[in-house]
């Protein structure tokens, strides 16, 4: 799966989060949504954008912030 679709996706999340006042609880909210729903190797590609050059002009603020801070939740266990 391309890393612009993944992170269209994960900003389409953001968006519905963002919304709630609580700003740890959008954080959180994202962060185990993309945990929960999200096969390993779509979470796996998603920090790689995250790591990767340039790639992380494409995530909003709320998911650069949640994938940060969660980034370890959201990890997948290795083989």
């Amino acid at each position: 799966m391309k890393a612009d679709h993944l992170i269209e996706m994960a900003n389409q999340i953001g968006m519905f989060f963002d919304s709630l006042p609580d700003r740890e609880e959008a954080l959180t909210g994202i962060a185990e949504h993309i945990r929960k729903f999200w096969e390993p190797r779509m979470r796996r590609r998603l920090l790689a954008a995250l790591d990767g050059e340039g790639e992380q002009a494409g995530f909003t603020e709320i998911v650069l912030a949640s994938l940060t801070k969660h980034r370890e939740a959201l990890a997948p266990a290795a083989a």
